[in-house]
């Protein structure tokens, strides 16, 4: 892609610091903090806003990508991409596991959150990149597990004039003990279509 450029982890700044964090080699090695979540209202009631992210800007006409291995094994373990507004105003997508077995999936939240997901099994254990496109008035989430073509995951609205923020989340909502390999963080420009 033109203009891609890898994102340096200390470049970014951490919404919600993690119990730990690791240089190995060009990866790093996020240990998520027991009960550690993004979550508004819907179903469940409460509301969590502390999950990991490591954000930077994230300007109309660009694209953010971040690669980590998902390796999960216990309920709602999860990494992917924050996209950050506000605490009312945010998306997430990646990979998280319930129902046993990795799901593809995106939070969109807009006061409220909503969740969809799909079963991916077979991206077990494997580096997955999770790619959000913002152009005009939406943000286009896709992912892929290594060199797999690119699956849309979702299209959601975010204000063109919002300043926003984005990068590698990971949670761990009901366990202790999850450490997340991020392989890679990079910005490009944004996708030229959504098909």
């Amino acid at each position: 892609m033109e203009n891609r450029r890898a994102i340096e982890w200390s470049e970014a700044a951490w919404l919600n610091p993690p119990e730990g964090v690791l240089a190995d080699g060009n990866d790093l090695l996020v240990s998520a903090r027991e009960g550690s979540d993004f979550w508004r209202t819907t179903s469940y009631g409460f509301v969590h806003d502390d999950g990991h992210a490591l954000l930077t800007d994230f300007p109309v006409d660009t694209a953010i990508e971040v690669g980590f291995v998902a390796a999960f094994d216990e309920l709602y373990d999860q990494a992917g991409v924050l996209i950050r507004v506000d605490e009312e105003n945010w998306i997430k997508a990646g990979v998280e596991f319930t129902d046993g077995a990795p799901q593809l999936g995106a939070v969109v939240t807009r006061g409220v959150s909503d969740w969809s997901m799909a079963p991916v099994p077979d991206w077990a254990g494997r580096e997955v990149t999770i790619r959000v496109s913002r152009s005009g008035d939406a943000v286009t989430v896709r992912a892929r597990v290594e060199d797999e073509p690119w699956r849309m995951v979702r299209l959601a609205p975010l204000d063109p004039s919002a300043e926003a923020a984005a990068g590698p989340i990971c949670c761990a909502p009901t366990r202790s003990g999850l450490t997340v390999r991020f392989t890679s963080y990079a910005v490009t420009d944004a996708d030229a279509g959504l098909h």
